[in-house]
């Protein structure tokens, strides 16, 4: 007798939350993993014991291994997929892949990183070199370092399509503004493009304020199959659809300095998710740099390629990142799960500071998180909605 296939789970994010952030001189990243993990679960209001999946990564020599023993758990599912910026929208379409099939009930994903003070205390942490052996030895030599590739980027598509000092300034100084409004946020006071253009020289045309922060922090967040959802103390937030794509490592293996591979997950994750890009009431997008904002918003359809740095100037369009970004609200490193637990929190009308609504007032009905690693070296895109 052949068994009858089961139609797949839908999946939701029933608890986010964030560890303390910003400056926590005090802590380990283990104790972030830990403080971000109870505050989500009590989020949720589900027991610990539900869960059975683990996705971390970048600490220790056996992530996820050992933060699942830090935590008391014992996972039958894990992931450590480390591809900088966007692997927490990747492990998220893992997780969902993996719930929706019936190889986990819950699955949490968990961060946590204490960059800054680690920085401050000269405490060695990781190779920060990027390819000393491998394809990268041959960029290493020359000083080439992460943010001149991302400067690079910028100034092709200043070359390209007219993109202007001023239109890329704007960037910071909307997330400057949204960082006001949020109390969570490590910088809040106001900038100007002045600002921005007159700072010190970073990479050419990067100034210090078109470069993200660096702070100590963590985030959680908490997936479950459809079943568990009417045990929650949260309303859920569906995962609708997701994509990953990879692009490269050296640079000159890039063919388009203006086209990041969000052009290729986001298609994937619209399309598997049954909306469009006009349907979207808020965008939260992985910002190192303020480059990357712009150029993702054109790779996922918002505006279209080349008009990214007129995009920050209309009125009435997209809300984006809404609670700062890695430029003013927190930056520990990797960025990805804080754009997903600032979307839920969009999406349940609970965001600490600017709160997103409808023109007719009601509450936002779905959110897109894009994350970026390395050098627009890989993307991973995820759209929530609510009921």
């Amino acid at each position: 007798m052949v068994a009858t296939p089961r139609s797949p789970r839908r999946v939701a994010v029933v608890g986010v939350s964030l560890s303390d952030c910003g400056r926590v001189d005090e802590a380990t990243p283990y104790a972030l993993h830990a403080q971000a993990a109870r505050r989500a679960l009590a989020d949720s209001g589900l027991d610990r014991s539900l869960i059975d999946g683990l996705a971390s990564t970048g600490l220790g020599t056996l992530a996820p291994v050992e933060v699942a023993e830090y935590l008391g758990l014992r996972p039958r599912w894990v992931d450590s997929t480390a591809v900088g910026g966007a692997t927490w929208e990747v492990m998220a379409a893992h997780a969902a892949d993996a719930i929706a099939a019936g190889h986990a009930n819950a699955v949490l994903l968990v961060y946590g990183s204490t960059a800054r003070a680690d920085i401050r205390a000269r405490r060695r942490t990781a190779n920060l070199s990027f390819g000393s052996r491998g394809p990268l030895q041959f960029e290493v030599p020359y000083g080439h370092t992460l943010i001149a590739k991302y400067a690079m980027a910028a100034r092709r598509h200043m070359h390209e399509y007219g993109t202007t000092l001023e239109q890329l300034a704007e960037v910071a100084v909307e997330a400057r503004a949204n960082a006001a409004l949020n109390p969570e946020a490590m910088f809040r006071d106001p900038i100007t493009v002045d600002d921005v253009l007159d700072g010190p020289m970073i990479a050419d045309p990067f100034t210090k304020l078109h470069c993200c922060l660096r702070s100590d922090g963590g985030c959680a967040a908490l997936l479950v199959a459809e079943e568990y959802v009417k045990d929650c103390r949260t309303s859920p937030v569906w995962v609708l659809g997701t994509g990953e794509h990879v692009s490269h490592t050296t640079m000159s293996e890039w063919e388009d300095f203006t086209v990041s591979p969000a052009a290729v997950s986001g298609r994937l994750a619209f399309e598997r998710a049954g909306v469009r890009p006009a349907d979207v009431d808020l965008a939260e997008i992985y910002d190192a740099f303020t480059y990357m904002t712009l150029v993702t918003l054109e790779d996922l359809g918002f505006c279209a390629k080349g008009e990214g740095g007129a995009f920050f100037g209309e009125k009435g369009r997209l809300p984006v990142n809404t609670d700062g970004g890695g430029l003013s609200a927190c930056h520990p490193g990797m960025r990805g799960l804080f754009l997903l637990v600032e979307a839920v929190r969009q999406l349940r009308g609970e965001a600490p500071g600017l709160q997103v609504r409808r023109p007719d007032g009601s509450l936002p009905r779905l959110a897109v998180a894009s994350g970026t690693g390395g050098w627009f070296c890989s993307s991973g895109t995820v759209v929530l909605g609510r009921d």
